[in-house]
């Protein structure tokens, strides 16, 4: 299996576990000092959100860095956030469903034939650029990476709608596999229990779904 790095990291971090209403949040702390913090649904066992502690070289600050779903801004008022989302500046989210990975790149109004979206195999990311160079982004994908796969450009679909570029790309199964994996690795993890939901077999459940 070529994810096998990837699942030998996660059994190797220190986990701890807890449900908060309809998610359940698993904390990392791997071997090397890194730690990453994870939000599963307990609907469906995707993952919702990821992030990792960085420290940044200056002023040796720590911050989490996103890289799924879409963070809510620390410390804003409501006002804020919403003068924030409606910067005229493209902002890109990605989120994973069962079967595919999705990015939306909000405040881009070109219709859709202006863009080109273009899969690199060797580097292992997608390319959206627009034909009136208004736009350009070239998206890391830490999957393609952990499962040392490059993207097919037959496994993606583009559509445009309300000034935002959303992006699918088809989960191809050794994904599939490692995302199983995974949730069988997390498995025995001893959950914090809230609002009394059972854990019980929790991911058995989500596995089969």
């Amino acid at each position: 299996m070529s994810y096998e790095g990837w699942l030998t990291l996660i059994k190797s971090a220190d986990k701890s576990s807890a449900l908060e209403g309809n998610a359940r949040k698993v904390y990392y702390r791997f071997p090397d000092g890194k730690e990453m913090a994870e939000e599963y649904s307990t609907t469906t066992g995707v993952v919702l959100r990821r992030a990792w502690k960085n420290k940044s070289a200056l002023m040796q600050k720590e911050e989490w860095l996103v890289e799924l779903g879409e963070p809510l801004p620390v410390g804003l008022t409501e006002n804020e956030i919403m003068m924030r989302e409606s910067s005229s500046e493209p902002t890109l989210f990605k989120r994973l469903t069962r079967n595919s990975i999705e990015w939306r790149i909000r405040n881009l109004p070109y219709p859709i034939s202006n863009y080109a979206v273009m899969c690199d195999e060797q580097e292992k990311t997608i390319t959206v650029r627009t034909t009136n160079k208004k736009y350009f982004k070239k998206i890391q994908v830490p999957e393609f990476v952990r499962c040392n796969i490059g993207p097919k450009q037959e496994d993606i679909s583009v559509v445009h709608k309300n000034s935002t570029l959303i992006i699918t790309y088809k989960k191809p199964v050794i994904l599939l596999e490692m995302e199983k994996a995974v949730l069988m690795a997390l498995q025995d993890v001893e959950t914090v229990e809230y609002n009394n939901i059972h854990c019980e077999n929790l991911l058995s459940d989500l596995m089969i779904q």
